[in-house]
């Protein structure tokens, strides 16, 4: 009788209304239940919870807000792997475009094949390894930067550590007391035993060592908010590498394409002058629409145009040096 009793009083107190049971659920019948929506101005005692709140019982459509779809809803690609592609489609349909229009004003298509074909390999390897160096470099200046931060947060008092969250956070316009209860609750993760950022990294970053919190606490905090850093995973080498010098040779060898059917290198060089000229104009939208550039149709014209003026440049320069070359008395 006393449980029965406290259960009926303390249904008395909230004002939270038991949904009803779902008598299809309990027969085992396989139907699509949808979570229970709290409104975000209920009265209760019971706080709702924090995945259930939703405005949609406030909206006339009712209408989550994830529903809802803005004027341009675009799923972007890794940023990482964009910028990646960018590098090596442009500098593999640029600079093997300039080099073979200096080289047809040789005359020969098969000079221009050979001394084509070596750069391109050549350029393809170049670049994905500078990709590599890169990555690592910046992975080094990450995990550098990361015991660095670990031994200032472990040699600091909590104060100091409340003015750099502030000096984070307040410029985003969070308040003093909500800094401090970030601060006060990251500081309290870092101290925690298993976390030691001058743990040297394992070999691969992605399993760190058992009980080690590398993405937890003041110090991921400040690298990532403070400082603009994260973590770059081993294999974002690899991708790089992979990604730069593979783009290099495919944006590489369409230039060439002409020389290999044509023995004259100007008629060669015309056509891979159109051929070039339509792929840098769609390699230039693509580029626009796959980073968000363009909102708009001139978005897309400006990102085609200025693109392909980069590389009829480079190809005129090269094609004019080796002209003004030959026609001089240098032997």
């Amino acid at each position: 009788m006393t449980s029965t009793h406290q259960v009926s009083t303390s249904t008395a107190v909230t004002t939270v209304v038991p949904l009803p049971v779902n008598r299809d659920a309990i027969s085992g019948s396989s139907v699509n239940k949808q979570p229970p929506v709290w409104s975000l101005d209920s009265n209760g005692t019971s706080t709702p919870p924090l995945t259930e709140k939703c405005d949609r019982l406030g909206r006339q459509d009712g209408i989550c807000c994830k529903e809802l779809k803005g004027e341009d809803d675009r799923t972007l690609i890794d940023p990482d792997v964009v910028r990646d592609i960018i590098i090596g489609l442009s500098d593999g349909l640029t600079v093997p475009f300039a080099l073979t229009a200096g080289l047809s004003g040789l005359g020969s298509s098969r000079l221009v094949v050979v001394g084509g074909l070596a750069e391109l390999i050549a350029g393809a390897i170049s670049m994905g390894i500078g990709g590599f160096l890169a990555s690592q470099a910046e992975r080094d200046h990450y995990r550098f930067m990361r015991r660095h931060t670990y031994s200032r947060v472990m040699r600091s008092c909590i104060g100091e550590m409340e003015r750099e969250v502030y000096a984070v956070l307040g410029s985003v316009g969070v308040d003093e007391s909500a800094s401090q209860a970030v601060a006060n609750c990251l500081w309290k993760v870092e101290d925690e035993p298993g976390f030691d950022g001058r743990t040297p990294a394992p070999a691969d970053e992605e399993k760190p060592s058992q009980g080690m919190k590398s993405q937890h606490g003041l110090t991921p905090f400040l690298l990532k908010f403070g400082e603009g850093m994260e973590e770059i995973p081993n294999r974002r080498l690899y991708i790089s590498a992979f990604t730069i010098g593979m783009g290099y040779l495919l944006g590489g060898i369409i230039p060439l394409l002409p020389y290999f059917f044509l023995s004259q290198a100007i008629d060669a060089l015309k056509i891979s002058c159109i051929i070039t000229g339509i792929v840098l104009l769609i390699f230039g939208t693509v580029k626009a629409r796959v980073t968000g550039a363009a909102r708009n149709i001139w978005g897309y014209i400006w990102g085609a145009v200025s693109t392909m003026a980069v590389g009829g440049f480079a190809a005129a320069a090269a094609y004019g040096l080796v002209i003004a070359v030959e026609g001089s008395s240098i032997s």
